[in-house]
């Protein structure tokens, strides 16, 4: 097998390696989306899971990391709102904008819905070597940055 022919294949199997990666993500963010309200759409968790990140948010900044348009997070954000999970208040910087934060309730939910998996990579990889993690960590930065891995690390 030719290097071009070697690297192919390893390609093509680090794609498939993705692939199943992310149809057990897309399992765990369903499965979570359900226990925080039976019948939430991933796309609203996801919302949900990202305001908890930012803590608070602008629906135009959260459309622009979701990479959605606004109408539709504002949808997301209407729709969590009346299930309680979020909240709005005003922006001291900008009159016009709201800024979105989880309630108690939807933080206290999205904890809940995350304890199942909770620890779970933790317990996949405690007989991992730390350089192991280290390197991986690594590589998944590089690859996700578009750059050579050590080059400019």
């Amino acid at each position: 097998m030719s290097d071009v022919e070697a690297r192919t294949a390893a390609v093509r199997a680090l794609e498939a390696e993705f692939g199943e990666l992310i149809t057990h993500f897309r399992r765990v963010i369903l499965e979570n989306a359900n226990r925080v309200s039976p019948g939430m759409l991933p796309g609203a968790y996801k919302t949900l899971t990202t305001i908890a990140r930012c803590e608070e948010v602008t629906v135009s900044a959260l459309a622009e990391r979701m990479l959605v348009d606004k109408s539709q997070a504002s949808r997301m954000v209407r729709e969590l709102e009346e299930l309680g999970l979020v909240e709005r208040s005003a922006d001291p910087r900008d009159g016009r904008s709201f800024l979105l934060r989880l309630t108690t309730l939807g933080t206290d939910r999205l904890a809940a819905a995350r304890l199942p998996q909770e620890g779970m990579l933790m317990n996949t990889l405690q007989d991992w070597n730390l350089q192991d993690i280290e390197n991986l960590t690594r590589l998944l930065h590089a690859l996700a940055n578009g750059v050579t891995p050590g080059a400019g690390d």
